[in-house]
């Protein structure tokens, strides 16, 4: 862990909170260790604030239209695209069985965060501050640009009647450390718009809302 925190410069005080921010459930249990969900909860929040400053200063749109930006840029697979930046999978501490199959993308955006907490409880908001600006902004205009059907499925649904959309993961096929899932979203329950398939759940629920906005026939009485 030594080795990113000399990479993004911090001067360090505490280094059992960054140890913490990296240890997953498995490790922990397995070495009787404190795991990073705590850390992952305020790191959240860190973030978060972080962000709606940021967009606060730039000024760059309206209410409503940072509330947008701001979900897009601390989404999972935004924090992911950061982590990924500065190699953070390289240093999570996992257990026997999860080692094998490696971090998830669900896992290396928890320690993103925690890794935020860390350094804002070791070094103070200003320090967090300044390794959001290197790790996570320059990447905002790309976050940006990157389509979100989920959002845009539910936006053209409640534009209408108020009629609700959820989504149900239907198959997953492969090996543990290989999963395939495919997802379906359905209006009021029952009525399949469209259905997606990827590497993650998450990725077949945007792939499913995809197919939705395709087929864009919202008026159906009967499964399709």
């Amino acid at each position: 862990m030594k080795a990113l925190l000399e990479k993004l410069n911090l001067p360090y005080k505490d280094e059992s909170l960054y140890d913490m921010a990296r240890t997953h459930s498995s490790y922990a249990y397995e070495n009787q260790l404190e795991k990073y969900e705590k850390l992952e909860f305020l790191g959240d929040a860190v973030i978060e604030l972080l962000m709606s400053d940021y967009l606060y200063k730039e000024d760059l749109a309206d209410e409503g239209e940072m509330t947008k930006k701001r979900a897009k840029a601390v989404c999972e697979d935004a924090l992911v695209m950061y982590a990924n930046k500065i190699q953070l999978a390289d240093f999570i501490k996992l257990g026997k069985g999860e080692s094998i199959k490696g971090p998830n993308n669900a896992m290396i955006a928890d320690v993103f965060e925690a890794l935020f907490a860390a350094i804002y409880l070791d070094l103070g908001l200003e320090e967090a501050r300044r390794v959001f600006e290197i790790v996570a902004v320059p990447y905002f205009p790309k976050v940006w640009k990157n389509k979100d059907y989920k959002s845009a499925l539910q936006e053209l649904i409640q534009s209408g009647d108020k009629r609700v959309i959820s989504y149900h993961t239907i198959r997953e096929t492969g090996p543990s450390h290989n999963r395939e899932f495919e997802a379906a979203v359905r209006l009021d329950t029952h009525i399949t718009l469209g259905v997606g398939r990827g590497r993650t759940k998450k990725e077949a629920e945007q792939n499913a809302a995809h197919e939705a906005l395709k087929k864009g026939n919202y008026d159906i009485k009967e499964n399709v």
